[in-house]
């Protein structure tokens, strides 16, 4: 099993690349890979379309995902706003049924507004949204920062380790011949005639 975690942040290794790093260390110890996908320093340079790709060919070997932020403005980075844009429009096939966590950082506050940007995506491609004992959120300026957030620290692995559990019962469920839902046909329903 594999776990694809996306950072965000226009800082490669800062605190949302820390705070990925305690969920795919989680992960690690409940047996599954995982891979950091750095979104920030491509996404706004022209190279969106080139970074989306390299993302839709990850995704089609991965099992699940993490969307990792930090908040600018109570929202996700406009880096990763522009590459889930990207992503969902044309990975979505790609995206159905993979479970997927968003998670949040920040220096004081906007972290549930920035994770419900980022959990609409996942909830527009039928993906079950992995949640921790709380909001899945860190507080820090900076990666040590981060690490002195016991709490966040907590959220962390404890979302690690219900990525792996819900990862592990799909895999379950497919052994025992429970099939995949069948993704209906979208219907569009337009309000101005």
């Amino acid at each position: 099993m594999k776990v694809i975690l996306f950072n965000g942040s226009r800082n490669e290794k800062g605190s949302t690349y820390t705070a990925l790093n305690l969920v795919a260390e989680e992960l690690g110890k409940n047996g599954v890979e995982t891979e950091i996908f750095w979104v920030g320093g491509r996404a706004l340079t022209g190279e969106i379309d080139a970074l989306v790709d390299e993302a839709v060919e990850k995704i089609q070997n991965a099992d699940g995902l993490v969307f990792g932020s930090p908040v600018y403005y109570a929202s996700p980075s406009g880096e990763l706003i522009a590459f889930l844009d990207r992503l969902y429009w044309k990975g979505e096939k790609f995206l159905r049924f993979k479970p997927a966590a968003a998670l949040t950082v920040a220096r004081r506050a906007g972290t549930t507004a920035c994770l419900d940007v980022i959990n609409k995506y996942i909830t527009y491609a039928q993906q079950p949204v992995i949640t921790s004992r709380y909001w899945n959120m860190v507080h820090g300026s900076n990666g040590a920062d981060v690490l002195q957030d016991e709490e966040g620290i907590q959220i962390m692995r404890t979302m690690g380790r219900n990525m792996a559990w819900i990862l592990k019962s799909i895999e379950a469920g497919k052994q025992a011949g429970v099939a995949q839902p069948e993704a209906e046909k979208k219907i569009f329903t337009n309000f101005i005639r």
